[in-house]
């Protein structure tokens, strides 16, 4: 297991060299805005900053608590009025750019990425991270770090646990986890994903899905939304870290995730010139499902 902590030395250097890159970026003009992590109100957290200048470069930190998946920002209209953005990525949001890139929500020539290198994140390590093979971010412009590479690795030892289990005994799991929801749709905000401007929630004409939180509701809600994300999901695990009810939302994504690998051999991410999975069709693919 990689320890969560950078050594100091590593991390402040790493620091130094985001902080020199951005006041550079914003100096020169090739960007009009850089977003990063900063120092939070509460400390020893950091949470997402938004510089436009390059005195205040200094604002931006590096460490293990730099949890937010940063390109969740770049969808957003205000950041329209900027000619060109940078963002800072660890491995698993650069995965997420490549699929707004291929989704054709954002210009690749319009965001530089400052890929950082990535050990890890949280205090213990997240388990996303311990089995991360993308340390080393799939797609960057300058890259923060040493370069790592990684080899592929199983991450669905818990879908495995899962899928042993009855029929039964699933629905009775997933019935336990979904009646805590409170319908709050943190998991849909922090989804890079996630970028419609109407959420299907938010249609009442018809209204697809009830909005109270009770089994049935909350069901339609998370099967719905696990099916949008089916071949799209990056697993940067953002909507599990903060689900205020602690629902295992990653789990059904990563099971989604498996089945796409299996069937298709695709991993969301990757590949920044592949055609999404589920929008392209191909002769080879199995017909299984409709014999």
């Amino acid at each position: 297991m990689r320890n969560s902590q950078q050594p100091n030395t590593e991390s402040n250097k790493m620091q130094e060299a985001l902080r020199e890159t951005a006041k550079q970026l914003l100096q020169e003009n090739k960007v009009q805005i850089v977003i990063g992590y900063g120092d939070a109100t509460v400390s020893g957290e950091t949470s997402p900053i938004f510089v436009t200048s390059a005195q205040d470069a200094q604002s931006l930190v590096w460490n293990n608590r730099c949890f937010n998946n940063l390109a969740v920002y770049l969808t957003q209209p205000e950041l329209k009025k900027y000619q060109r953005v940078a963002v800072v990525a660890k491995g698993c949001d650069a995965k997420a750019i490549a699929v707004l890139i291929q989704e054709g929500q954002i210009e690749r020539d319009r965001v530089h990425i400052i890929g950082i290198s990535c050990r890890g994140v949280g205090d213990p390590l997240f388990a996303k991270c311990i089995t991360c093979d993308v340390m080393t971010p799939p797609l960057y412009d300058t890259l923060i770090g040493e370069k790592v590479e990684g080899a592929e690795k199983e991450t669905c030892q818990d879908v495995w646990d899962l899928e042993g289990k009855t029929h039964e005994e699933r629905w009775e799991f997933w019935k336990k986890q979904v009646s805590r929801c409170i319908k709050c749709y943190a998991c849909r905000q922090v989804c890079p994903m996630c970028y419609c401007k109407q959420c299907i929630v938010e249609k009442n004409m018809p209204q697809w899905i009830d909005t109270s939180a009770h089994l049935r509701g909350n069901f339609a809600w998370h099967i719905h939304r696990a099916f949008h994300l089916a071949g799209r999901c990056i697993e940067c695990g953002e909507c599990e870290r903060v689900c205020p009810v602690g629902i295992p939302l990653a789990l059904i994504n990563r099971k989604l995730a498996k089945e796409v690998k299996d069937r298709f051999g695709y991993r969301a991410g990757y590949n920044v010139d592949a055609k999404p999975v589920l929008t392209t069709f191909a002769d080879k693919d199995s017909q299984d499902f409709i014999e």
